[in-house]
């Protein structure tokens, strides 16, 4: 049958064609503790652009051990979106918008994927959300999901990993006195734990 769009939006059939070109989402993890997705497991307010149209007024929610985004039709059909055809989405979470790229797996060696853009200037900063499978980590009984953040910076066409306060600083050589002070002015306590804090 025909899909009708989001609440709110008028999108021809074309448009909700091309914005729901995915497959119908089930889930395989039903038994693991936690869950795969990024903040929380309920849809948050969101928009995507695919291929230079954007899409708004949309119910996202991110799947980062799979790094797929997951939206709901009004019928309550949840669709896994094609990632090919996604540039950029954003989410709203506790009243804040998160604004995610999608990076091509060649262009930046390695990086691939979804990545959360927390600064797009001359040195950008991403970081990557990734969730594991923790074999039988609660009580010997169940499997658990964990979350890891990796925190990548952009300077001289490379990118860079960067794990602790330390390494940052080692990277911006010229400026790090700066921003050691910066930081410490500031009572900046820097941790992979608050991607946040590296911004």
């Amino acid at each position: 049958g025909s899909i009708a769009a989001p609440e709110g939006n008028r999108y021809d059939t074309i448009d909700i064609q091309t914005l729901y070109n995915g497959r119908a989402w089930r889930n395989l993890y039903h038994r693991i503790r936690g869950d795969q997705f990024l903040f929380s497991s309920g849809f948050m307010p969101g928009s995507v652009v695919i291929n230079d149209k954007e899409f708004n007024n949309l119910q996202v929610r991110y799947d980062i051990y799979n790094d797929e985004l997951l939206t709901i039709t009004d019928r309550g059909i949840i669709i896994q979106l094609n990632k090919e055809m996604i540039d950029f989405f954003s989410m709203e979470y506790n009243n804040k918008v998160f604004h995610f790229k999608n990076i091509d797996a060649d262009s930046l060696s390695s990086l691939s994927g979804y990545v959360n853009v927390l600064y797009d200037g001359n040195t950008p900063l991403y970081v990557k959300y990734k969730k594991e499978i923790l074999l039988l980590a609660v009580e010997n009984k169940y499997d658990l999901f964990n979350q890891i953040n990796k925190i990548y910076l952009q300077k001289d066409g490379k990118l860079i990993q960067i794990n602790t306060k330390k390494e940052f600083l080692g990277i911006l050589k010229d400026q790090k006195q700066q921003v050691h002070n910066f930081i410490k002015t500031n009572n900046i306590r820097i941790s992979k734990k608050n991607p946040e804090s590296f911004k």
